[in-house]
């Protein structure tokens, strides 16, 4: 078991890693917006982005990328951002369609609106 922590974010604030790798899996933890870039008042799509940027960082630092993404689970505070998610979701994965989940919640931590859980398969080395 492979515990992963991107060198481009800061650590967790609580007790879990931002990635875990075993298997050949790559299991990435919830991941809510920059706090630090992003107010929670901001635009769903800049929530969005920032949500995207991070789990492209972490999905790096464990040697993979949105193509190898083979499930996620978005959560998103209310349903009526379901139909924004979906478009913004299709732009990030393009042709790739990794088995999804999405969760309509009636709130997330410090009131953002989205957070999403993806688990990755490793590509094969050489």
């Amino acid at each position: 078991m492979e515990f992963i922590q991107s060198s481009e974010l800061p650590p967790p604030a609580g007790h879990y890693s931002q990635a875990v790798a075993a298997g050949g899996l790559v299991w990435v933890s919830g991941i809510l917006p920059a706090r630090d870039s992003v107010a929670a008042d901001a635009s769903f799509e800049a929530q969005c982005d920032s949500v995207f940027a991070q789990c492209e960082q972490v999905l790096r630092a464990a040697g993979c990328g949105f193509s190898d993404v083979v499930q996620c689970t978005a959560y998103l505070a209310g349903v009526e951002h379901w139909p924004a998610f979906n478009a913004l979701y299709a732009r990030v994965f393009g042709a790739h369609k990794p088995a999804r989940a999405v969760v309509p919640v009636p709130a997330l931590h410090y009131g953002f609106l989205v957070e999403l859980q993806l688990v990755a398969q490793r590509p094969l080395s050489g």
